[in-house]
């Protein structure tokens, strides 16, 4: 397994930015490789990726949800073993640092190599400031889910 720790500090409240990363229909916006995401259930996602021509399908399970707090997931079924956690620690009222780490196991010699020289941190990298700058573009969230897992 392989890991990968970014964080970043977005200028919105913890609730605005963790508002938005409930959104997961809204990813493909602002995540590279992401196509789609579907929310089948509360705690049921299913996601289509592209990355470096490497097309993936997969459900993740949301493990752990508190608001303002932390989302939590795990691949469940399909080709792709991964697992996550993004947190939210406001740094003053306006202001949110998010925190995202994700779990993987890299498949085959080319994912392997690309893991081993560094593409899915500058991915994650690029990810979270493209996230910083959807969500202090847009000054608040496209929706909300405040439920608790």
């Amino acid at each position: 397994m392989s890991q990968v720790k970014e964080s970043i500090a977005v200028d919105v409240p913890v609730g605005t930015a963790y508002d938005q990363w409930t959104q997961f229909e809204s990813f493909p916006q602002f995540m590279d490789g992401v196509v789609t995401i579907e929310q089948r259930t509360e705690t049921l996602t299913h996601w289509k990726t592209r990355i470096s021509g490497v097309e993936r399908e997969f459900d993740a399970e949301i493990t752990e949800q508190i608001p303002d707090t932390k989302v939590a997931w795990v691949s469940v079924g399909g080709d792709t073993e991964q697992s996550g956690l993004v947190t939210f620690r406001p740094l003053d009222p306006s202001h949110t640092e998010v925190t995202l780490r994700m779990d993987f196991d890299p498949e085959g010699m080319a994912e392997n190599i690309g893991d081993k020289l560094g593409f899915v941190d500058r991915q994650v990298k690029g990810d979270l400031m493209r996230f910083k700058h959807f969500i202090e573009n847009r000054g608040q969230a496209t929706g909300a889910w405040r439920g608790r897992i």
